[in-house]
């Protein structure tokens, strides 16, 4: 598939078929994600990767109340045998620029305009919707509520030093009538809107 039919086609999936999601994909899209840019190359990243069922069902239910009727986006997001939890490490950060290669002596967060940690680790987590969708594979990002994330970091043993900063579903689509959600909804918006030459208009 054309790099460009790879983005146009990408879209966020809430429900899989139920079919398993062969490895050496998993692999590959992770791969992929490791190649994003990171500052100082510092790869303050890592991946928590469910794909058996019952780490993938331990997720949702370490990020759902108990008790309470799963909606429709829980059921279709629920059919997903594979969850990826992409994570952020700040400490990462802070140490690589206290290297004598980058001239800091310190470790003060105030230097950092941006929390790069964050954006990098964001930048991997798109590679790895568009290793989806060149796959022919169906993927969806979204957050994990705050209120449940303790609950996730115990559940899975995820370090002190690391952040979830949302969670992957990757399986199979299902054909469906099209876009859902808000894309659903809202028209995108037309390049001449966002895009700025010379001094914002």
């Amino acid at each position: 598939m054309e790099f460009r039919d790879v983005v146009r086609r990408r879209r966020m999936v809430r429900r899989y078929a139920d079919r398993p999601v062969d490895r050496e994909v998993v692999d590959r899209a992770l791969a992929h994600a490791t190649h994003a840019p990171s500052a100082g190359f510092s790869q303050g990243w890592g991946f928590l990767v469910l794909d058996e069922r019952a780490d993938v069902d331990a997720f949702w239910e370490a990020t759902t109340d108990p008790g309470g009727e799963p909606d429709s986006w829980l059921r279709g997001m629920r059919t997903a045998p594979v969850v990826i939890v992409p994570c952020s490490s700040k400490a990462a950060y802070l140490d690589r620029y206290a290297e004598p290669d980058k001239g800091w002596t310190d470790r003060d967060e105030a230097r950092w305009p941006v929390p790069f940690w964050h954006l990098d680790t964001a930048m991997a987590t798109l590679l790895i919707l568009l290793t989806a969708t060149d796959e022919g594979l169906g993927a969806c990002y979204f957050g994990i509520p705050p209120e449940h994330e303790t609950r996730v970091r115990e559940r899975f043993a995820i370090p002190a030093a690391f952040d979830p900063i949302g969670a992957i579903t990757l399986g199979h689509r299902v054909p469906d009538a099209g876009a859902k959600g808000s894309a659903a909804t809202r028209p995108r918006r037309d390049p001449a809107e966002v895009i700025h030459r010379g001094r914002w208009s």
